[in-house]
């Protein structure tokens, strides 16, 4: 997969050296001359361009990616990125940094964003997920869509243990995509049995959230 970074920062860097981890190639492109440093990515190609500038981006040929990122420390540079990445090239995924969680109800598909990111979002999620039991907890959003990441972790006394995977009456469009027990991470067969302490993480529309969470309540 060929992808492009916006912002060579440490979170752009940080997303460049994981890429090229799993083998994908790699274009950081940075318009501040002082932070390129090949060496601090070795792997990666370096570009100095605006890529808030189309005609930067032509010169780097955006439209042969596969994926953007705009990862800038810019919530208004991250936007402009994904829409001339989404407009004017096609690039087929658009992932965006949101630095301000303010910000977040910008970061759609108006905007040309697949993905959007929230580190000071997902960190709190993440602190809710660590300590909340029954209620949903929403990790990500994607945006084009409009379908979320959300965690459940079942009480211990949940009346849904002993229950198949294959007996839930999920709501329409939801997908039950991992079942987290203890160290491992099982990915649900339909005759797989739910255990009290269980994290569910599913992938579901906003406007089901809430029926969903019902549906996670009661027996079946």
């Amino acid at each position: 997969m060929k992808v492009a970074i916006a912002g060579a920062g440490a979170v752009g860097r940080a997303i460049a050296r994981e890429l090229l981890l799993n083998e994908h190639e790699v274009t950081l492109v940075e318009k501040a001359p002082g932070h390129i440093d090949e060496a601090a990515v070795p792997g990666a190609s370096w570009v100095h361009a605006d890529a808030c500038e189309l005609d930067d981006l032509e010169r780097i040929a955006l439209q042969t990616f596969d994926v953007m990122v705009a990862a800038t420390g810019d919530d208004k540079a991250n936007l402009v990125v994904s829409l001339l990445a989404t407009t004017e090239f096609a690039v087929s995924r658009v992932v965006a940094r949101v630095n301000d969680p303010r910000n977040e109800w910008l970061f759609n598909e108006d905007w040309g964003v697949d993905v959007a990111v929230s580190t000071p979002r997902m960190l709190a999620s993440l602190v809710e997920e660590a300590v909340t039991v029954g209620d949903l907890v929403r990790l990500m959003t994607f945006r084009q869509g409009q379908a979320n990441l959300v965690e459940l972790t079942l009480p211990d006394d949940t009346p849904l243990a002993g229950k198949a995977v294959r007996r839930l009456q999920l709501p329409r469009d939801v997908a039950l995509v991992a079942i987290i027990r203890g160290k491992r991470v099982i990915v649900p067969q339909s005759d797989d049995a739910l255990e009290g302490g269980d994290e569910l993480v599913f992938i579901a529309p906003e406007d089901v959230e809430d029926e969903l969470h019902r549906a996670m309540k009661v027996p079946v």
